[in-house]
């Protein structure tokens, strides 16, 4: 996918492969803006979000956003069972009936590839809000958005990514916004089972990006400025003994917080379970809940460029 430059309105949102550093820039700018302020630029806009897996910070997030540019939201966030869906309905046809009362549309889906094909029916911008593995472009912008507020920059940033890097649809965008940046360093820490493919290992390589493979974040804890935890996400496994070997591979304490850097940080892309424990939150490198918040900002400067 060509990277376009934003200083147009986006046609739609699928990939991270779409965006280069002039239009980063561009978004962030919108974002630093709109951030805590309310007006009516979409009024009379409306946004369907069609969610047919669960969500509740991108559901919930978008929807802000949206209410705070003073346009409207609808949708379904069990798309699966409250949809046509359940009497066979394609997921296009779904679509363009969608594209007729909507303005805009926030998939979720199951199946990676599925807001490609959405996009190529609608006749109104689509928004990838995860597609199975595939890719989560906004949790992409808005993680790389709060690097660059808790850090200044993402620039030379040594990142550790932990925890589930094979089905983790996050770390794929983020690894592709973050190879946009001069000095970037990658350690991607998980056990075989859930270590990162060959195939996201070829984009790192070929983007001139070093890298290192682990399933020890003590080889990398004391050297890295964001340590960025992952979900191992169950309803991705068929194998439960090797669901259970990934999920009890990596996890943050307070013992590893001693080890990491003082001006490091650690990001989450949330919901966690126990991989990391709560004794961590009180910490102010974890910026885990912050980069929550973040997620209206950018999410509403996402909407700004496909309808303002």
């Amino acid at each position: 996918m060509t990277p376009v430059s934003t200083t147009r309105r986006l046609e739609h949102v699928i990939s991270s492969e779409q965006f280069d550093r002039e239009s980063l820039d561009d978004i962030f700018a919108r974002a630093d803006r709109l951030a805590g302020h309310r007006d009516t630029r979409l009024a009379g806009r409306i946004m369907a979000t069609l969610f047919y897996e669960p969500s509740t910070r991108t559901r919930l997030s978008f929807e802000s956003a949206m209410l705070r540019l003073g346009g409207s939201v609808m949708g379904t966030e069990a798309a699966r069972e409250f949809s046509s869906v359940i009497k066979g309905e394609t997921l296009e046809d779904t679509i363009r009936m969608v594209s007729s009362y909507a303005d805009v549309i926030v998939l979720r889906h199951d199946q990676a590839g599925a807001a490609a094909r959405a996009a190529a029916v609608a006749s109104v911008p689509v928004v990838n809000a995860g597609d199975g593995p595939g890719e989560h472009p906004t949790q992409a912008l808005l993680d790389l958005y709060t690097i660059r507020c808790e850090r200044g920059s993402a620039d030379g940033v040594h990142i550790a990514f932990c925890g589930d890097l094979r089905f983790g649809r996050t770390v794929h965008s983020l690894v592709q916004l973050l190879s946009l940046h001069p000095g970037v360093r990658m350690s991607f820490v998980a056990p075989e089972v859930v270590q990162v493919g060959a195939d996201l290992q070829a984009r790192v390589a070929a983007a001139g990006v070093p890298y290192q493979l682990t399933d020890r974040l003590d080889d990398v804890i004391s050297s890295v400025d964001v340590v960025y935890q992952t979900r191992v996400q169950k309803e991705r496994f068929t194998d439960l003994a090797e669901f259970e070997t990934a999920r009890r591979a990596i996890r943050i304490d307070a013992e590893v917080m001693r080890a990491l850097p003082q001006n490091a940080i650690v990001m989450h892309p949330l919901p966690r379970v126990d991989e990391i424990a709560t004794e961590v939150d009180t910490d102010p490198r974890a910026a885990y809940f912050r980069q929550a918040r973040n997620g209206v900002a950018v999410r509403m400067a996402v909407l700004d460029l496909l309808l303002g």
